[in-house]
């Protein structure tokens, strides 16, 4: 397992590398300058220029490029040119909502997902065909449509849970949990409706297993058989699928927290393509490519933990 570990880390190295890389590519194919963003339509050509000059943006592209990564293997990711305050503090002050918001999301979408499947898997007929369509269902509307029937219904109407109302874990937990019910839902739900349909194949399958008929001869109960071994097996592809739906997430988070005026890194994003604020945007993509790049390991320390024929030899 070492050495699956490290062997993923050097390769996290020139994957970072080329992410920055077409990052600060890409900015040069934004048509018109940060500077003009900055002073607005009346700006003449000598003041954009000017500021230009000040943000350093009339340097050579090469020149750039080495002081931004050489920066930013220090932790530096440069100053935010609307704001004028550290990239790295904005990131920092807007990534536990995001973070709150994709895993709130996953909870949502396993717990749903996993139980629905292995239910559909076990009970063939009118439940899974029920569920079948379920799922259906939740694959075919987008989360900002879920987050706004949500809304409409659990909080204006019935007053249950607030719209608006993003807390810091921090500051107050319960009203952090409060906070989170709806936008969770709304981005859960569809991923849980594609968790559900691979649980659900991997669920037949196993328990069409030959083993399961030699458990079952052998007397053993058949929960036991269920919860210990054909939904262990089980859960091999279902990981896989389980990291792809997290990566998904994470960029659907963007559009649920605009919907919920979540003050998270997606925002933060939005808003920095806007204004052209380069900065803010090879930094986040950066800490959100890193993030990956770390779920990326943890789901790949679990398949080899499930299934040791995958781990390097």
């Amino acid at each position: 397992m070492r050495k699956l570990i490290a062997y993923r880390l050097v390769l996290a190295v020139p994957q970072l590398a080329a992410v920055s890389l077409l990052v600060f590519a890409l900015t040069y194919l934004v048509p018109g300058s940060p500077a003009g963003a900055m002073l607005g339509a009346g700006a003449t050509p000598e003041r954009i220029r000017e500021v230009e000059a000040q943000l350093g943006l009339d340097r050579p592209a090469f020149e750039r490029m080495g002081d931004w990564f050489g920066h930013a293997l220090g932790g530096d990711l440069g100053v935010s040119y609307t704001s004028s305050l550290p990239v790295t503090d904005l990131i920092v002050q807007r990534m536990p909502a995001t973070l709150s918001l994709a895993f709130g999301g996953m909870v949502v979408a396993l717990i749903l997902g996993i139980g629905l499947g292995a239910i559909a898997g076990m009970r063939p007929g009118h439940t899974d065909r029920a569920i079948g369509a379920g799922t259906s269902v939740g694959l075919a509307i987008p989360e900002f449509w879920f987050g706004l029937i949500l809304s409409l219904l659990f909080a204006i109407k019935l007053g249950w849970v607030p719209v608006v109302a993003y807390t810091p874990f921090t500051e107050n937990p319960l009203a952090w949990l409060r906070g989170l019910i709806l936008p969770s839902l709304a981005l859960g739900i569809p991923a849980a409706a594609l968790i559900a349909r691979q649980t659900r194949g991997a669920m037949v399958q196993a328990l069409a297993s030959p083993y399961i008929d030699t458990l079952t001869a052998a007397g053993v109960p058949r929960r036991t058989i269920v919860l210990r071994y054909a939904l262990k097996n089980a859960m091999v592809p279902v990981l896989a699928t389980a990291g792809l739906t997290f990566r998904i997430l994470f960029g659907s988070s963007f559009v649920v927290e605009a919907v919920f005026a979540f003050p998270g890194a997606g925002n933060l994003l939005l808003t920095s393509v806007v204004a052209k604020d380069f900065p803010v945007i090879q930094g986040g993509v950066l800490v959100i490519a890193l993030l990956v790049i770390a779920l990326n390991l943890l789901i790949d320390v679990g398949y080899g933990l499930l299934d040791p024929k995958v781990r390097p030899q």
